[in-house]
C-alpha cells in the first residue's frame, strides 16, 4: 500500500530538550494509523512537525510524492487544506453554537458564501455523526462525547485526505471511548480517509489500527501491525501493552 504521508530522520528539539530524534514511518494510505507512547514522548509534536504548525529540525516529510519539508508559509497552507485535525479538547470556539463551529472553516477557509450550501452541508455532517438537529446547541450544552464527535465533524467538514485524532477518547468513559474509535473506524471505512491518531486508549488502538508505532523519548523503538507489536520483545513495549490491557481488565 502506498503511503500518504513519510517521514525520514524527522529531529525535533527545544534547546537541550531532544523530542525527536531520527523519526523514520510512512503513514499507509487509506488506513488507521496509531501513535502510542508514554506522556511526554513527543506524539504531539510529531503530527504538529507533518502537518506543518512546527517546523522540524532536520529530516524530510513527504505527502504523496510531494516533499512539503521546507515549503514557505502559502505552499504550507496550500497543502494543509489536505489534512484535518480533530484536537483532544474538541476545540470548539464557545462563542459559537454547532452550526456556526462546523460554517466556520467552509467560511473562512474555502471562501463559500451561499448561506444554503453551508446549512445543507452542515446538517448532512450532522446527520452523519448521528447529532442531527443540533446546529443551535452551543458547546457547553453538549456532553464530552457530543463535543468530540462535533469536533470531528468540524475537521471532517473540508474533505481532508488525511485526518490527524489527538488523543480522540481522553476524557471517556469506555462505553464513549468505544464510540469515538467506532468513529474513527467510520471515517476510514466509509469516507475512504486515512486516519492517523496519538492516543493513550492502547486496547482501542489495538482493536482498530491497522499499523502502531510506539514512540518512546523521540525514537521509533517499535512498528507494525496490532499482532506483530503483542510479539514485540521490547522491554517498554511489553510492559506498556501488559500493564494497559491489565487496566482494562480490572
Amino acid at each position: 500500500m502506498n503511503a500518504v504521508i513519510r517521514t525520514e530522520n524527522l529531529s525535533k528539539s527545544f534547546g537541550e530538550n531532544v523530542v525527536l530524534k531520527d523519526v523514520s514511518l510512512d503513514i499507509p494510505e487509506k488506513s488507521i494509523f496509531a501513535i502510542i507512547g508514554q506522556s511526554g514522548t513527543g506524539k504531539s509534536v510529531l503530527i504538529k512537525t507533518i502537518i506543518g504548525m512546527m517546523k522540524p529540525d532536520s529530516g524530510r516529510i513527504w505527502f504523496r510524492d510531494t516533499d512539503i519539508t521546507g515549503f514557505d508559509r502559502v505552499d504550507a497552507v496550500a497543502v494543509r487544506k489536505h489534512f484535518g485535525y480533530s484536537f483532544q479538547n474538541a476545540a470548539l470556539f464557545d462563542s459559537m453554537n454547532v452550526g456556526e463551529n462546523l460554517a466556520f472553516p467552509l467560511i473562512e477557509v474555502l471562501g463559500i458564501k451561499n448561506r444554503k450550501e453551508i446549512k445543507k452541508r452542515v446538517a448532512e455532517l450532522l446527520d452523519w455523526i448521528e447529532l442531527p438537529g443540533i446546529e443551535l446547541k452551543r458547546p457547553d450544552e453538549l456532553s464530552g462525547g457530543m463535543r468530540k464527535r462535533v469536533g470531528v465533524a468540524r475537521a471532517l467538514i473540508m474533505n481532508p485526505e488525511v485526518l490527524f485524532f489527538d488523543e480522540p477518547t481522553t476524557g471517556l468513559d469506555p462505553v464513549l471511548a468505544e464510540t469515538i474509535n467506532n468513529l474513527v473506524v467510520r471515517v476510514n471505512k466509509e469516507l475512504g480517509i486515512t486516519c492517523a491518531l496519538i492516543t493513550h486508549d492502547i486496547p482501542g488502538a489495538f482493536r482498530i489500527a491497522d499499523r502502531i508505532a510506539f514512540l518512546d523519548r523521540g525514537f521509533i523503538i517499535a512498528e507494525g501491525t496490532p499482532a506483530e507489536l503483542s510479539r514485540s520483545e521490547h522491554p517498554m513495549v511489553k510492559d506498556f501493552i501488559r500493564i494497559s490491557f491489565n487496566e482494562l481488565e480490572t
